[in-house]
C-alpha cells in the first residue's frame, strides 16, 4: 500500500510533538497541555504508524516495540544498596561517623554537607548512552549481574532516547507505578480475572519485566533517574559534576527526569527536618516512598569515604517510621523448607499496611509462637518495618474468641515424606521431617538450585521449575541439563524467543562455582559462608568429596555439625548418584584459588567484639576479597585479631600470643 506525503508528513509532527511534550512535562515540570490531550496525541500517533507502517513504532519516541527477552547484562559500574538508618539516633550516630571518617582523612569534617532526596519506593534501573544515544537499560540484578531490559524501559515515555549532548553516561534512577496508574491496572486486571498487584513497587517491577514491552506500554511507567556512575564529556564542553547536586542539574539538562523535591542541606539538622516535613506529606504525592536517601554532597569526599562490602559509606537510607495494623489470624500452617525444616506461618486477614496489602507472617518457631502466645481466631498488632516480611508484636488478649486453644505442633505433616512425621531437631526450638523424600521437598530443592544464591539460572525459577515437573520434562537437577528448545515449544504460553532465553540461561549456568554448588545441593548446615570455607579449603570438589569428619571440622568456622552433614551427605548412595548424573554436564571451578596474590593472601584474621561502620559480615567479605581468611579462634597461626568494642577473651588471647592487633580505623587502613 502506497503512502501518502500527507501521512508521512503528518506522523514526522506527531513524532515531534509527543517529544516536546514528553520534554515539558516529565523533565521541564512546565506541561502545556493536559493529560487527556496528550493521550489523544499519543492515541493518533500509534493509529497513523499502523495504517503507514504496518506496526506501532512509537518505541522510537515514547516506547519500545523491540521483541527482545531478557538477557544477563554485567555492569560495568557495580550497582550498591544503601545502608538504612530508622531513628533520629540512628541519624546522629551515621552523620558522626561521617565526620569522623572525613576528618581522619585530613578534611574539614564541618564543611560537609548532604543532598537529601525521596526514597522512591520502585525498581533500580541502570541506564547506559554512548554518544548521547541510548544503548542499553537494565535492572540491578544482584549488583554485579542484571536483567536487560532495554526493550520494556524504552516504553517508559519520561526516559529519553536521545540526549540533549553527545555525551557517554551511565545513570541510575528509579522505575515506579504512580497510584492512580496502580488503582487503573488493578481494575483492568480484575476485570479481566487476573490476579491484582499488591502494591505500587510490585506493579512497577511486573512491568518492567515484561516480554511483550506492549504490555509495559499499556501501564504508564514513570523513571526518576538520581545518580550518575560514568561520565565522559566526548566533544562537548560539559564539566564533569564535582557534587551531587551538580549530578542532578546534569541529569535534568541532558534530558533526564529527576526529582524536584531535592534539598542541600548544609547540616543533619536540616536532613531531620526535611524528613519530618515529608513523613507527614508524602501522601500527598502522585507516587509512594518509603523515606529519604542521604548523600555526601561532594564528590571528591564521596570517593575519599569509598565502600563497605556491601554498601557506599557516603550514603544513607533514612527509612520512616514502622507501620503498624491489626488483624485476625485465621490459621497457623507448617511450610516445607528445602532442607524438611517446618516453618510456621500465619495465615492473615488481608490487611493493608504501609501500601501493601498482607496475608501471611512467618511465626519462626515453637518458642516464638510461645513467646506470642498467639493462636487461631487472635486479633494481632502487625508491624512492617524496613522490610517486607511482617512482623506479628503482640496479641490482643481482649478480642480473644471463646474457645480457642494454643497452636501445638502436629505429630505428622503431609507434605513431609513417608508417613508424615516430624521431629523436633536437638537443641533447637524447631521441627523438620523425619523422610525426606517427599514431592514437596523435592521441589523445594528444585527451586533452590536454580535460585540466585545457588546456581543461579537467570529466569528459571519456582514458576518455571513447577512447569517443568508438571509436564514431566525433569525430575533431577540433571535433567535441566538436557532439556532442548524443542522440549519447550510445546508449553502452555511459552513463546520461541522465551526457549531460547531458558536454555541460554542454563547454558550459561553450566560453568559454576564451587562453593556456589555446594549450596545448591541443599547439604543441612551449607549456607554461603560456610559454603566459600569449606570451597577456599579444599579448593576441588573431588577434594571436598574425599574430606573426612576431622578434616572438615578442623576449619575455621566450620564445626562438628557441618562436618557431619557434608560427610554423610556425600556418604549417602542416592547423593553419590545424584553426582554422578549431574557433574558431566558442569564445568566447576573455584574463583577464590584462582585470585592474585596481594599481601594478605592466606592470611589468617580473628574478629571481636563490635564495629561501629562495619556488620560482621562485612568486614569478613572485605578479609575474603583481599585474600584472607577468617577463623573463629585464636591460635599462634593468626595473624590478625579485628577488635571492636566490647571486645572478649579473643582480645586477651591475642594480646598474650603477640598477634597483631587492630582497631576498625587500622583495620580499614590494611583493607585499602
Amino acid at each position: 500500500m502506497k503512502v501518502s506525503k500527507k501521512d508521512k508528513d503528518r506522523l514526522k509532527q506527531l513524532r515531534a510533538t509527543v517529544v516536546h511534550h514528553q520534554n515539558k512535562y516529565h523533565t521541564e515540570d512546565a506541561p502545556e497541555i493536559s493529560d487527556e490531550a496528550y493521550d489523544a496525541l499519543l492515541n493518533e500517533l500509534q493509529e497513523l504508524e499502523i495504517k503507514t507502517e504496518g506496526r506501532v513504532n512509537t518505541a522510537d519516541v515514547v516506547g519500545g516495540a523491540v521483541n527482545e527477552a531478557f538477557s544477563k547484562v554485567e555492569h560495568r559500574v557495580r550497582q550498591w544498596s544503601f545502608d538504612n538508618v530508622f531513628t533520629e539516633v540512628g541519624l546522629h550516630d551515621w552523620d558522626a561517623r561521617i565526620k569522623r571518617l572525613v576528618k581522619e582523612g585530613d578534611h574539614d569534617a564541618a564543611s560537609v554537607s548532604y543532598v537529601a532526596e525521596h526514597k522512591i519506593d520502585g525498581l533500580k534501573l541502570i541506564v547506559e548512552y554512548e554518544a548521547g544515544n541510548l544503548v542499553r537499560a537494565s535492572t540491578r540484578g544482584n549488583g554485579v549481574i542484571g536483567e536487560n531490559v532495554t526493550h520494556t524501559a524504552k516504553t517508559i515515555s519520561s526516559l529519553p532516547h536521545k540526549l540533549s549532548a553527545a555525551v557517554d553516561l551511565i545513570c541510575v534512577g528509579e522505575v515506579w507505578m504512580g497510584k492512580k496508574e496502580f488503582e487503573k491496572l488493578n481494575t483492568v486486571q480484575k476485570g479481566a480475572g487476573k490476579s491484582v498487584f499488591a502494591n505500587p513497587r510490585n506493579a512497577a517491577a511486573g512491568s518492567l519485566r515484561q516480554l511483550d514491552p506492549e504490555v509495559s506500554a499499556a501501564r504508564k511507567l514513570s523513571l526518576t533517574t538520581y545518580d550518575i556512575d560514568l561520565f565522559d564529556a566526548l566533544d562537548s564542553d560539559i564539566t564533569e559534576p564535582e557534587t551531587q547536586a551538580e549530578e542532578l542539574q546534569l541529569l535534568k539538562q541532558l534530558g533526564l527526569p529527576t526529582d524536584k523535591n531535592t534539598k542541600l542541606c548544609k547540616n543533619i539538622s536540616a536532613v531531620q527536618k526535611f524528613y519530618d516535613h515529608w513523613v507527614e506529606k508524602r501522601e500527598t504525592l502522585t507516587h509512594d516512598i518509603d523515606g529519604v536517601v542521604l548523600k555526601v554532597n561532594e564528590v571528591s569526599l564521596q570517593r575519599l569515604l569509598g565502600y563497605t562490602a556491601k554498601a557506599p559509606r557516603f550514603g544513607v537510607a533514612y527509612k520512616f517510621p514502622a507501620v503498624e495494623a491489626t488483624t485476625v489470624v485465621e490459621d497457623i500452617q507448617l511450610q516445607v523448607g528445602r532442607t524438611g525444616v517446618l516453618t510456621p506461618v500465619a495465615y492473615l486477614r488481608p490487611v493493608l499496611i504501609d501500601g501493601s496489602t498482607v496475608s501471611r507472617a512467618t511465626l519462626h518457631n515453637e518458642d516464638n509462637i510461645d513467646r506470642l502466645g498467639v493462636r487461631v481466631g487472635d486479633t494481632i498488632v502487625l508491624r512492617k518495618a524496613g522490610d517486607i516480611i511482617p512482623e506479628i508484636l503482640s496479641v490482643l488478649l481482649e478480642l480473644r474468641p471463646q474457645k480457642t486453644k494454643p497452636y501445638k505442633f502436629p505429630n505428622k505433616v503431609s507434605e513431609c515424606g513417608g508417613d508424615g512425621s516430624i521431629e523436633r531437631i536437638p537443641g533447637e526450638a524447631a521441627y523438620r521431617c523425619v523422610s525426606t523424600d517427599s514431592g514437596t521437598l523435592h521441589r523445594q530443592r528444585l527451586y533452590y538450585f536454580v535460585s540466585k544464591g545457588a546456581l543461579n539460572i537467570d529466569g528459571v525459577g519456582p514458576k518455571l521449575i513447577d512447569l517443568f515437573l508438571d509436564h514431566g520434562l525433569i525430575s533431577t537437577y540433571c535433567d535441566l541439563f538436557t532439556l532442548t528448545e524443542g522440549d519447550l515449544h510445546h508449553l502452555p504460553s511459552f513463546q520461541e524467543k522465551a526457549a531460547n532465553n531458558v536454555i541460554e540461561a542454563i547454558d550459561a549456568a553450566r560453568t559454576v562455582p564451587l562453593y556456589r554448588l555446594l549450596i545448591g545441593l541443599s547439604i543441612d548446615n551449607i549456607g554461603e559462608e560456610t559454603a566459600r570455607l569449606i570451597a577456599d579449603t579444599f579448593g576441588s570438589l573431588a577434594s571436598v568429596m574425599q574430606a573426612d569428619r576431622a578434616e572438615v571440622s578442623a576449619i575455621y568456622g566450620v564445626g562438628e555439625t557441618v562436618a557431619d552433614s557434608l560427610v554423610d551427605w556425600f556418604a549417602a548412595k542416592q547423593n553419590k548418584q545424584t553426582l554422578e548424573d549431574l557433574l558431566p554436564h558442569l564445568e566447576i571451578i573455584n574463583p577464590e584459588s584462582r585470585k592474585g596474590s596481594t599481601a594478605l593472601t592466606d592470611k589468617t584474621f580473628v574478629l571481636t567484639g563490635t564495629l561501629e561502620g562495619l556488620t560482621r559480615d562485612e568486614a569478613k567479605d572485605m578479609i575474603r576479597n583481599h585474600g584472607g581468611k577468617v577463623v573463629s579462634s585464636v591460635s599462634k597461626k593468626t595473624d590478625y585479631a579485628i577488635v571492636g568494642k566490647e571486645a572478649g577473651s579473643k582480645a586477651d588471647k591475642a594480646a598474650e600470643l603477640s598477634v597483631s592487633i587492630l582497631n576498625e580505623e587500622e583495620f580499614l587502613k590494611l583493607m585499602e
